[in-house]
């Protein structure tokens, strides 16, 4: 515990004359007789005279308050035989301590305990410090989990470890939304602190992988920053060390998926029929292909380019389609003009595309074909307007989706009706 004025006077035996500020903490001792000693003053000081030169006391005192003096010790029995009664009106009215030092305790005496005292704060900072950083690197044997409750802990408050989003994947507490303060910080080596209401946040960047964010009900002391450092940089090894697994198990997948291109069975591809997709980066199982993430599934998020349904024996297959449809820019590979000449199934592939049309519909599009699309010969087979044909052709695009004036579209639509 740091000593305060307070608790020096009961251990030195020094009587207060003015109680303004017993609490606080002293963090040195400073013996002088100058008038003004604040230019060799840092603050926290307990200063202590004989009281020689003083000067005026009520500008005195103002001094060392204004330079952070906790305590004014005022050394009896020799210049004065007891402490002014100016010098504590003035102090009380500056808010400084006044304590009487009896000439039986020696300067030195004080000096000595306020040594002793900052020395044992400063081991039992250490030694807290050093409890801390086992503790998390023991923590750290065990999960990025495990360190966030261990730190929450240490620092009596809440601790989190956010994605690179600012999304929240280990909480040990109640923390409030962060993604706009991680936004703001971006991926440099940085940090923030702020206080909400009665509580004291910390975030710290962890490089490219995320952030961590402590809360607090008092401010971080050293102690409590050394702690943070430690868990910062145990998080930042420990994804760095996820990152390192990440690539084998996607070189591992790649290998599958190559295997698979063979036509050789692997374990983890989705059972029944799915989807050959290519997609930025994807799952449920996904491998990095010749530049691209190809993703083996029913459905995903985001952009991406599809091939038809596929199975375990068919994968080659669908990633020919996948790369069809993004050359086509398409979604999925049914919509790739033409698609339907290279279906397994020509019949039941030709019946889905033809269901939308009825029969006059499908024998109007099938004498228009056969007339290579032009209008007069194939109203003339029909015995109908050109016009009318038009017409006919126009309902056949809407019911259909597609457009006759794709090559493509029309190759398919043959091939449909004539299988």
């Amino acid at each position: 515990m740091p000593l305060t004025l307070a608790r020096l006077a009961r251990e030195v035996g020094l009587t207060v004359h003015v109680d303004t500020g017993l609490d606080r903490p002293v963090s040195w001792v400073h013996s002088t007789e100058l008038a003004d000693p604040t230019p060799f003053l840092e603050g926290g000081e307990l200063l202590l005279t004989t009281g020689i030169a003083l000067g005026p006391y009520r500008a005195y005192a103002r001094r060392l308050a204004d330079a952070g003096v906790v305590g004014l010790g005022f050394g009896s029995g020799l210049s004065h035989a007891s402490v002014p009664g100016e010098l504590v009106e003035a102090a009380r009215s500056a808010g400084l301590a006044v304590l009487e030092v009896p000439r039986a305790v020696p300067f030195i005496a004080i000096t000595k305990a306020v040594s002793r005292a900052v020395a044992a704060d400063e081991y039992a900072a250490l030694t807290r410090t050093s409890e801390a950083q086992r503790a998390l690197t023991r923590a750290a044997l065990t999960s990025p989990a495990a360190v966030v409750r261990r730190l929450a802990g240490l620092l009596g408050g809440s601790a989190a470890l956010l994605d690179a989003n600012g999304e929240f994947v280990h909480v040990s507490g109640d923390l409030p939304e962060l993604r706009a303060e991680a936004a703001r910080l971006g991926r440099g080596p940085a940090g923030s602190a702020w206080r909400a209401g009665e509580r004291h946040l910390a975030l710290q960047v962890l490089g490219r992988h995320g952030y961590l964010a402590v809360a607090t009900p008092e401010p971080l002391d050293a102690v409590d920053r050394t702690a943070v450092n430690t868990a910062a940089s145990l998080l930042t090894l420990a994804l760095a060390g996820s990152d390192a697994v990440d690539v084998v198990r996607r070189e591992l997948r790649t290998a599958q998926f190559r295997l698979l291109l063979a036509g050789v069975p692997v374990a983890g591809v989705p059972a029944g029929e799915f989807r050959v997709f290519l997609v930025p980066r994807g799952e449920p199982f996904w491998a990095e292909h010749e530049g691209d993430f190809v993703v083996l599934g029913d459905r995903v998020d985001g952009p991406f380019h599809a091939s038809s349904p596929v199975d375990a024996e068919s994968v080659a297959r669908g990633y020919r389609e996948a790369l069809r449809a993004r050359e086509e820019r398409v979604a999925f590979f049914e919509d790739v003009p033409g698609s339907g000449l290279l279906a397994p199934d020509a019949a039941a592939h030709a019946e889905t595309l033809l269901a939308p049309l009825d029969e006059r519909l499908r024998e109007s599009l099938r004498v228009w074909l056969a007339c290579h699309g032009q209008w007069d010969p194939a109203a003339a087979r029909l015995g109908v307007h050109r016009h009318t044909m038009r017409n006919r052709m126009r309902r056949v695009e809407e019911l259909l989706g597609r457009s006759l004036d794709s090559p493509g579209v029309r190759a398919e639509l043959w091939f449909a009706l004539t299988a």
